[in-house]
């Protein structure tokens, strides 16, 4: 048979994209390939389980209008599913004169952006958390923490209920464009498999580029893995903040920093950090793969990034080797942690698109052919923004497909 709609990637994007199709063509035939043997393995089940309420962003940027809606549409969702999750708040302490500066823009952009929000003294800090300190905070009252694994398979369940294909273990191997139709060549435990759609579309996340390149789509960016390394602390810990702790982020870096989150099993974690990754799907303490390092080291943007952030990152990679210097990042706001108190937490991958010039893209990026959508940049916070990026995405594909 020739699919409607096939979509690659059972991350949270793309099954969030496969659910709203579903909703909005009910007898489209839709057919989503996953390459992991569950959903959302990779980005979306290696980060914090934030839902963000949209403080960093630029006001009209795309990261910005999605979150805002996100945290509703994520909450609603999880309201209507039985998935559990916990609205605690979230506080970006300032610990000096520097970042009581930055404290105060990011305030001001919270009010452009329509975000509750509350300035806080270094009293009224100390109030809300006796093992905090710091000179002010920013109280994010919408801020709240989720298991996206959990959203996501939910969403699995809603989009094979509405007649949905879902197919696990189905690694896509090559992509043909021809005028009529789009072939997608897979492999399935060890069998080779073929299936032709109308419209493809990627949310392929670590391999956005290397999907484009399957179909020869011209692109100027690359996927370079940045590696955010995460510790918990022992259970003796699990009371010790009621929100989460954010440090003011530095704004010329696309990283927040690391913080103390309260995870939605009632543990709390410390990090991420972010260091150059050497493998794209690296997660264990050593992780090397010849090709990814191959294709970085032959991209001129890499090197102008490491170039950029030279500094930056010698300080990253000397704290993600020494857990003294790690501990600092946190000491500063939670003084009381020591070495010994951060344990062992599984890493995370952030699929950071990067252009020839070095610049690093910090919104959505899309590319397109004739027949198909690819998302090639989805940064965060695309796990609180999943379902409105699933209806935009369907929006451009309704726009896209109109014309053929």
């Amino acid at each position: 048979m020739t699919y409607d709609y096939i979509i690659i990637g059972g991350g949270i994007v793309g099954m969030s994209t496969g659910w709203q199709l579903k909703h909005r063509f009910p007898d489209a035939s839709i057919l989503l390939l996953e390459k992991e043997s569950v959903y959302s393995k990779h980005q979306t089940g290696h980060n914090s389980g934030v839902i963000h309420a949209g403080v960093y962003y630029a006001p009209g940027s795309l990261k910005a209008q999605f979150c805002k809606a996100g945290v509703a549409a994520t909450m609603k969702f999880c309201d209507e599913n039985n998935v559990p999750y916990d609205q605690c708040g979230k506080l970006l302490v300032a610990t000096n004169a520097l970042e009581v500066e930055r404290m105060q823009a990011l305030y001001e952009r919270c009010e452009t952006n329509g975000i509750d929000v509350e300035l806080l003294d270094a009293a009224q800090l100390k109030a809300r958390e006796p093992n905090i300190v710091g000179e002010g905070a920013i109280l994010v009252k919408e801020t709240a923490i989720v298991n996206y694994q959990q959203v996501t398979t939910k969403m699995a369940e809603r989009f094979v209920e509405m007649g949905g294909d879902a197919r696990l273990n189905h690694k896509v191997v090559g992509l043909t464009e021809t005028a009529d139709e789009v072939k997608v060549e897979a492999v399935h435990n060890g069998e080779n498999l073929s299936f032709k759609g109308k419209f493809l579309i990627t949310c392929s996340g670590l391999m956005a580029d290397r999907t484009t390149k399957m179909l020869g789509i011209d692109t100027d960016f690359q996927i370079i893995p940045f590696r955010g390394e995460y510790y918990k602390l022992p259970e003796k810990y699990n009371q010790i903040v009621n929100h989460l702790i954010y440090p003011i982020p530095d704004p010329d870096l696309p990283f927040l920093g690391v913080h103390l989150t309260r995870m939605i099993d009632g543990s709390v974690t410390v990090g991420p950090n972010a260091v150059q990754g050497w493998k794209r799907e690296g997660y264990g303490k050593i992780n090397i793969s010849p090709r990814d390092i191959w294709d970085m080291v032959t991209f001129s943007g890499f090197w102008k990034v490491l170039k950029t952030h030279i500094k930056t990152g010698i300080v990253e990679t000397k704290n993600s080797l020494w857990k003294p210097g790690y501990l600092k990042l946190v000491q500063k706001y939670c003084p009381q942690l020591k070495v010994q108190d951060l344990q062992h937490y599984p890493a995370g991958i952030r699929a950071q698109a990067v252009m020839k010039d070095g610049s690093l893209v910090h919104d959505f990026l899309f590319a397109e052919s004739s027949r198909s959508l690819h998302v090639c940049n989805a940064p965060s916070p695309a796990a609180t923004s999943a379902i409105p990026i699933g209806e935009y995405i369907c929006e451009k594909v309704i726009e896209q497909t109109r014309i053929l």
